[in-house]
């Protein structure tokens, strides 16, 4: 499990819950299987960008409030691969 995903999956399972909703409940809203929801809160599973605007729409946030925390600088390890200045990868 990366990080990005597990902050994102921690976001999107804090923001479903303070807005009183089941995993099924937002999967109905946002037109996603449960196991989709599921996979995503424990950090499994990264969304597409169409994905994040449905889980924003449905839970009545920003897009910017499900990227609450998450960033990224030259130089950082992602998916076990460091990505180097110039967009080289090592």
């Amino acid at each position: 499990m990366n990080d990005i995903a597990a902050r994102f999956g921690e976001n999107v399972s804090r923001l479903r819950k303070a807005a009183g909703l089941s995993q099924e409940d937002l999967a109905l809203r946002a037109s996603l299987h449960r196991t989709e929801v599921s996979q995503v809160e424990c950090g499994k599973r990264l969304v597409r960008i169409d994905t994040l605007i449905k889980l924003a729409g449905s839970l009545g946030v920003s897009s910017d409030e499900l990227l609450d925390g998450l960033q990224w600088k030259p130089g950082e390890r992602v998916y076990g691969r460091f990505r180097l200045a110039g967009g080289a990868e090592g």
